[in-house]
């Protein structure tokens, strides 16, 4: 089963180099498990832009996304035996992110596309 989990925090100033050393050891940890297959962080909101369409409008906000209280500051997809496994997997990486929400959302047991 594959999992994208989501972590959205209130924006803050950039981890320091104790936050991303526990990070990484993390990432490997769970690299070396098999269980993680992608793993980035995000750049502030700053630097981003929203694009939404509402009864055929489109609209882009360019950042930062001050109408909000979190936002998406990163993401992982991993691969586990179950639902339960992705939890516990994801209490370990809040546990070291920090404050903040983890979405935790299935995905699809296939690809959307193959590539030729």
């Amino acid at each position: 089963m594959r999992f994208l989990c989501i972590f959205s925090a209130a924006e803050g100033p950039p981890p320091g180099a104790e936050e991303m050393a526990a990070m990484g050891k993390l990432i490997g940890e769970m690299a070396a498990a098999g269980v993680l297959v992608a793993t980035e962080g995000c750049l502030p909101s700053v630097r981003g832009a929203r694009v939404r369409l509402a009864k055929g409008s489109l609209t882009v906000t360019d950042g930062p996304f001050t109408e909000t209280k979190e936002v998406v500051g990163g993401f992982a997809i991993i691969e586990t035996k179950s639902k339960e496994e992705a939890i516990q997997w994801t209490k370990r990486f809040i546990t070291v992110a920090g404050d903040g929400v983890s979405e935790i959302r299935e995905l699809y047991p296939t690809p959307a596309f193959v590539r030729s």
